[in-house]
């Protein structure tokens, strides 16, 4: 137990700063004079009569010239109030302020003020204990338990301060339980920031410069105080203990708040709830947490929330994402995830975004080896379905679905856009390679809408991609239809008896292309069979090869003439000629998804080159570069779109009549598309067991509508037409 210790009775809200971390020539209210920015004329002494006001109000001060007032003061605005040390305290006027119904009088009444500098208008009543904080204009206070700030306060960044030792940083174990990826948490770090540091280990030189540069970032020095931002309001609640509130935040009701930056603004301010514990972490702008959850060592991206007795530990949540009663330990979560359900379980993994965790979904059987030191690493669009149990370690693509099952084994899925089913009967492992694009398009298409219409973020610092059809996937259809050729082939051969290994990657990747050009019928009676795509003895059988084949051309096809479209109306003037000469180039085929940003890897060997030696040294020069790539990113993908059309078409270089013929087959697909929308949308309304609990069709349309009211078809059919007018415009240039 730690002890209690008695100290002499002048001692409250004095020292706050130990002698010997005091520079020459300075006293302990230095950090907090420059913290304020209000200038010291702005202050007075009290006069006589003021005193003698507060003294009958029954205020108590260890010394009343160390308050420390404006000239607009009343002191009747002041009771039953306890000051020590320095206290000043801004204009204070016979007002009242109201938020959301609650109406409290400006002024401090019922609390003890231990050396803190108060705003404008300011309401404290019933704060039990308030130590070392700037409080910002028009806030209020109201009956808190304690709220003070330590003098080696980091508030939620992974510094340590002067005469501290390593071991009281604070660092997250993303990714992997055993901390071997662990990252230094810091105000302002983005997911970004997060898998770049979290995913290259082996550089060992951008790894000791981004603790260096982390560092750095803050003052080591120690007595900064705790602030709350103007216009905040702060009420029955326990305990705050070195945290920075952010202007227009709403705190109510929380059990305990220690060591947070909590980022609020007008434009976007966050709210933390009832029941609600924090330790260790930073809180992004426009961020909600409510309701009874827990946080210790993480970091909130901006527009994210955590409800419902939702437990996050070790993590990072990236911006605009939503975590409701379920438990995350150790994970590393991209822009736009949704877990909403109280029985799933996410732990050790790296999970790149717009995803979804189902209920009863877990990740976090991990120990299936001999150390905590498994992972699992999920493409964008991961959505495994109800009651889904995965084995560390295991490594999807983009947008892959997993059907309700436990699933035995681990598990590497190399195709995009794919069903897995584990058919217990026939004890096989069955993957249906572009099932999202053939049987799902409304819940595709809709998805990328809606990640893009809910970013609410004002101030966009990490850059998103939110398109389904993005270089990342795009290079993984191309490696997924490479390997459906091969295994095609392969199973071509071994139906005909022929030895499979006489025929190289390179000839069966040739003959399993030659198979899949020709009729479907060609591959009727194929048993293609997938190759190491789990760890165990059974088959792994690739279903409907033959429609995923051609899926994933025609995605490769719509993505590559989008894009060209694209290029072509942000230049008005381009015509069929110039946007080849402006595009033209070899295929970058490798690129990474670092946070949500998708970046070409020779760039992203660039950022961490320029990092490990000093010629990025801050986190504002590696965030510019962040957005020059981005700023790049356009373009690049509209290159990588023309070189994708030329290796569909295995052309070196498009022909007019290649680029007119492409544009009538784009038509095809984005009616496809928006056939597809409405299709896989209509079976919901056709569906006669959902008609079951209605009296009559009556009261069904007026309960749910009908397809035809449905906002998204309409706005796919709409998307559709201006597609067809733009191709029209085009064509001829």
């Amino acid at each position: 137990m730690d002890n209690v210790s008695i100290l002499p009775v002048d001692s409250i809200g004095r020292n706050f700063i130990p002698n010997e971390y005091l520079p020459d020539g300075k006293d302990e209210y230095y950090h907090r004079d420059i913290q304020t920015l209000w200038p010291k004329v702005r202050w007075r002494h009290l006069r006589s009569g003021e005193v003698e006001r507060l003294v009958k109000n029954n205020n108590i001060s260890d010394n009343w010239d160390k308050i420390l007032v404006t000239d607009q003061f009343d002191a009747n605005q002041i009771k039953n109030t306890e000051f020590f040390g320095l206290v000043r305290i801004g204009s204070l006027r016979n007002v009242n302020l109201e938020h959301h119904d609650l109406q409290v009088p400006v002024g401090i009444t019922n609390s003890t003020i231990i050396s803190c500098d108060i705003g404008d208008d300011v309401a404290i009543h019933d704060v039990h204990y308030l130590a070392h904080f700037i409080i910002g204009d028009r806030s209020i206070l109201f009956n808190i338990n304690e709220m003070h700030t330590t003098n080696h306060a980091k508030f939620g960044n992974g510094i340590i301060k002067e005469g501290e030792s390593e071991d009281v940083r604070i660092w997250l174990d993303l990714v992997n339980e055993t901390g071997s990826r662990k990252v230094l948490p810091f105000d302002g770090m983005i997911s970004t920031d997060a898998y770049l540091w979290a995913k290259y280990r082996d550089d060992t030189r951008l790894q000791e410069k981004l603790k260096e540069i982390t560092q750095n970032s803050f003052d080591y020095r120690r007595g900064f105080y705790g602030t709350v931002g103007n216009q905040c309001v702060i009420k029955n609640s326990r305990i705050l203990k070195d945290v920075k509130v952010g202007s227009h935040c709403y705190i109510k009701g929380a059990n305990k708040l220690k060591n947070l930056t909590i980022d609020s603004s007008e434009t976007e301010p966050t709210q933390i709830g009832e029941g609600v514990e924090l330790v260790n972490g930073i809180v992004g702008f426009g961020c909600h947490i409510f309701y009874g959850c827990k946080a210790v060592r993480f970091i909130l991206g901006d527009n994210s929330s955590l409800k419902y007795g939702a437990r996050l530990i070790n993590s990072f949540l990236g911006d605009n994402s939503t975590i409701s009663c379920c438990e995350v330990l150790n994970a590393l979560i991209f822009p736009a995830h949704q877990q909403h359900h109280n029985n799933s379980f996410l732990i050790a993994s790296v999970v790149m975004g717009q995803s979804n965790i189902a209920a009863g979904v877990t990740i976090g059987s991990n120990h299936n080896s001999r150390a905590n030191d498994n992972e699992i690493q999920a493409g964008r669009g991961f959505w495994p379905g109800l009651c889904t149990s995965l084995k560390h370690s295991s490594r999807f693509t983009s947008f892959v679905l997993l059907s309700k099952s436990d699933y035995p084994a681990e598990l590497n899925i190399p195709l995009p856009f794919s069903l897995l089913n584990n058919n217990v009967v026939k004890d096989q492992l069955e993957v249906m390679p572009a099932f999202w694009w053939l049987y799902n398009m409304y819940a595709l298409t809709r998805n990328a809408w809606k990640f893009q219409n809910r970013d609410k973020r004002k101030n966009k610092v990490q850059n998103i991609e939110f398109d389904y059809l993005a270089p990342d996937t795009i290079e993984e259809i191309f490696n997924a239809r490479r390997l459906l050729e091969i295994w095609t082939a392969k199973a071509s051969l071994r139906k005909q008896g022929e030895l499979i290994n006489e025929k190289d990657e390179e000839e069966a990747s040739q003959l399993g292309c030659e198979i899949l050009s020709g009729t479907e019928n060609q591959i009727n009676g194929l048993e293609v069979i997938g190759e190491k795509m789990e760890k165990s003895k059974r088959k792994v059988v690739i279903l409907k090869v033959y429609k995923a084949y051609h899926a994933y051309g025609d995605m490769l096809h719509y993505y590559a003439i989008k894009n060209l479209l694209a290029y072509i109306k942000a230049n008005p003037k381009a015509t069929f000629s110039s946007m080849c000469n402006a595009l033209n180039g070899r295929r970058e085929q490798e690129w990474v998804n670092l946070g949500g940003q998708l970046i070409p890897k020779k760039d992203v060997v660039q950022l961490r080159s320029d990092i490990g030696w000093g010629r990025l040294t801050t986190w504002k020069e590696i965030h510019s570069r962040y957005d020059t790539l981005w700023n790049k990113y356009t373009l690049e993908k509209q290159k990588h779109a023309l070189a994708t059309f030329c290796e569909l078409l295995r052309v070196d270089k498009l022909t007019k009549k290649q680029w007119k013929a492409a544009l009538n087959k784009a038509v095809d697909i984005q009616k496809f598309i928006c056939d597809e929308v409405y299709i896989s949308r209509k079976k919901d309304f056709d569906n006669p067991f959902r008609a079951s609990t209605y009296r009559n069709a009556a009261e069904m349309t007026a309960a749910i509508g009908t397809i035809e009211d449905n906002s998204f078809v309409k706005q796919v059919r709409k998307e559709t037409k201006n597609f067809e007018k733009l191709v029209e415009e085009i064509r001829e240039k």
